[in-house]
């Protein structure tokens, strides 16, 4: 049984600022600590319930460098650095039987939501097929390309409520109640590691009830950018239109989930190319 866990840091608990998530802040070492001891807690949780399962572990947050591998659990494989085939699910494979998102955050727009955003500040929103999605979404709809499920998502009780509304048969461990973009009451870190053991384990043992989510193409995608030089860009790649009168919006179809998170990837790039 191969698992891969997505690791991300927004959502990990006592996380509520960008100095804790930004590597050129004073609390970010401390932030990457917490993150490491989240993916050591979920990937013991695997192993309870399969001794002989093999486990990826894909650093989802940012520069894709930030979980520590030296204190990260020795039987797990670590994919990090970026750029990378697939993204914050680099590691996924048509072997892979199931996916646990860890530390994961509420789309833009979302609140009260702690440091809610979708994949970069230079996205205000994703729509596929009209539905608006961020990361936890975008990357279920990912795995449930290659048919495979999501079955445990860890993060604030926003994150939670967002991910059970896409998959409800999935478990979820809300770590902090969110208060705001940058407060929330969190479990203490001990606390949520073991409720993320226990959590990692029973999402493993069920993951055959758990349907991947799947969505079907042709798709059409729309992408609301923060600002009009950013459309600018975006609109040199062929198939990229501008729609709308705000300035803001992009549109494409993509044939299929694998397309749009490929040419959604490649806009996040763009958007952040700032003028010269």
């Amino acid at each position: 049984m191969k698992a891969l866990i997505s690791v991300d840091l927004e959502g990990i608990s006592g996380i509520v600022h960008p100095t804790e998530t930004n590597p050129d802040r004073y609390d970010y070492e401390r932030g990457r600590a917490l993150m490491t001891a989240e993916a050591n807690a979920a990937i013991a949780g695997v192993f309870d319930a399969e001794p002989d399962a093999v486990v990826w572990v894909a650093d989802a947050h940012g520069t894709f460098r930030n979980l520590l591998p030296e204190d990260l659990d020795r039987r797990a494989h670590l994919v990090r650095g970026k750029p990378r085939p697939l993204g914050m699910l680099a590691g996924l494979d048509e072997h892979t039987d199931a996916v646990l998102f860890i530390g994961y955050h509420a789309r833009a727009g979302a609140g009260p939501a702690v440091l809610a955003h979708t994949i970069s500040d230079s996205i205000l929103d994703v729509r596929v097929g009209g539905r608006s999605l961020g990361e936890i979404g975008l990357n279920a709809a990912l795995a449930g390309h290659l048919d495979v499920p999501v079955v445990l998502l860890s993060g604030d009780d926003s994150a939670c409520a967002e991910f059970s509304e896409l998959v409800p048969s999935a478990v979820t461990v809300a770590v902090k109640q969110s208060l705001g973009q940058a407060a929330a009451v969190a479990l203490h870190p001990q606390e949520a590691r073991e409720r993320l053991r226990r959590a990692a384990a029973d999402a493993i043992t069920r993951r055959g009830s758990i349907p991947p989510l799947k969505m079907v193409g042709p798709l059409d995608v729309e992408v609301d950018l923060y600002g009009p030089y950013m459309v600018d860009l975006a609109v040199l790649v062929p198939g990229v239109t501008r729609v709308g009168g705000g300035g803001r919006t992009i549109a494409f179809q993509a044939a299929d989930v694998g397309d749009a998170y490929r040419l959604i990837s490649l806009l996040v790039q763009l958007a952040s190319i700032k003028p010269n």
